[in-house]
Formats: C-alpha cells, sequence, structure tokens
C-alpha cells in the first residue's frame, strides 16, 4: 500500500508540474493591457466623377441636331475647360424612338439616339465651367456619381499609423497611472475604417461686395471623412 501511495503522489505531482508548464506555455503574457487608438482626418476631394447625358434633338422648323455633333461639341467644351481625353469615359449609348401615339399623330419616325459619358473633375470651379458650356436642349441629366481624392491610399496609411501610435501612447499613461510600464505589443488588429463621402452638389452662397453688388462665392465640396479605430494589446512588464 505504501508503494501504492507513494506512486499515486508521484503520479499527482507529475500532473500538477505538466499542467502548470502548459498553461505557461499557452500564456507567455501573463499581464497585458489593452487599449484603443483612433484617428481621423477631413479633406477636400479633388476627384468629382459626374456623368453627363446627351441626346439628339429637333429644332422647330429645322433639321435634327445630330448625335455627333453634340458629341463633338461636348468634347471641345471638355477640351477648354481642361479635361484630358484619359478623364473622360463612355459609360451608355442608346436609341430612342419616342412615343408611339406621338410618332403616329405626327407620321414621324425619327430614332433619337443619347450617349453617356462620365467625366473626372478636379474641382467644383471646373465643373461649373463646363456646365456653363454644355448645350441646354442636348443634355437630359447632369449628376454627381462620387467623389475621392488622388491621394487617398497615402491619407488611409498615414491615418492606420496614427491610430496604431494613439493607442500606444494611451497604454503609456494607463499602466504609468499604476506605476506599470508597457513592453512589446502582443496584438495589433486591422484598424477598422469609418468612410463618410459625401456625393451631394455644392450649395452657392450669394456675398455682397462692399459696393453692394452680389457676388457669386465658390463653395466647394463636403469634405471626406476617414476614422480608423484600432485595438491593440500591449504586455506589462
Amino acid at each position: 500500500m505504501n508503494i501504492m501511495n507513494k506512486c499515486m503522489t508521484a503520479l499527482v505531482l507529475l500532473f500538477f508540474c505538466i499542467t502548470g508548464f502548459s498553461q505557461t506555455e499557452r500564456n507567455p503574457y501573463p499581464k497585458t493591457i489593452t487599449v484603443n487608438g483612433s484617428a481621423e482626418m477631413e479633406i477636400i476631394p479633388d476627384e468629382i466623377y459626374v456623368q453627363v447625358d446627351l441626346k439628339e434633338y429637333e429644332r422647330k422648323g429645322q433639321s435634327k441636331v445630330t448625335i455627333d455633333k453634340i458629341k463633338q461639341d461636348f468634347l471641345n467644351n471638355a477640351k477648354a475647360v481642361g479635361l484630358p481625353d484619359s478623364a473622360i469615359s463612355i459609360a451608355a449609348y442608346d436609341g430612342f424612338n419616342g412615343n408611339p401615339w406621338l410618332r403616329k399623330k405626327n407620321k414621324k419616325d425619327v430614332l433619337l439616339s443619347s450617349i453617356t459619358y462620365q467625366i473626372k473633375l478636379k474641382s467644383s470651379r471646373q465643373m461649373d465651367d463646363l456646365v456653363n458650356r454644355l448645350d441646354d436642349n442636348a443634355t437630359s441629366n447632369f449628376y454627381i456619381v462620387r467623389t475621392s481624392h488622388s491621394r487617398i491610399n497615402e491619407f488611409r496609411k498615414q491615418l492606420k499609423i496614427q491610430a496604431v501610435k494613439s493607442a500606444k501612447e494611451k497604454a503609456l499613461y494607463l499602466a504609468g497611472a499604476i506605476d506599470e510600464k508597457i513592453g512589446e505589443a502582443v496584438t495589433i488588429n486591422e484598424p477598422g475604417e469609418t468612410f463618410m463621402p459625401y456625393y451631394n452638389m455644392r450649395t452657392a452662397n450669394k456675398m455682397v461686395n462692399q459696393e453692394g453688388q452680389q457676388d457669386q462665392a465658390e463653395v466647394d465640396f463636403q469634405k471626406i471623412k476617414f476614422k480608423y479605430e484600432v485595438t491593440v494589446i500591449f504586455a506589462l512588464k
């Protein structure tokens, strides 16, 4: 019995030693601190994506204004406001022959073609310059699809770095409050992005100058807001 008891005691001690060793291996950082960091930025877009719908039309007592002429006039106007060919693409090309009842009444069977361009503008001023040059009869629609910025990837990278640095700064003073020091970073999660673009058109603001005349003040697009939040776990020394 003594031998049996000694064997059982040895096995129990061995079990606890192995268990304790395993727990140490599973958790090399017994003391940690978990903090959140954030960074945000607002930028004025310098890439404004706009769609323009153009269509053929008939002038009273005159022949139809063809889609070829409308296209050529539009491209010339786009070039005049500084748009390169790379900033213009065709989004759609259609034909429409109108209401069947009206065609029968007027004894006409005219196919009216239309084309949709997507263009990338740099500013609201450039957009205004183009709008002022458009043929009102040929232009059936003009709207903003989305806004962006040419350095958007660079800004995203900067904000992610700032969010992680913010988390480290927070960990330093929180740990210092209990006389602890932070060690290496145990876990850094990929920062989650909150992206709030604004698609609405800018609104015009009327201002009165010193001579009492109204001036059209340029009010730019609302800013695009980026915000990144990250969770970082640091070891405590």
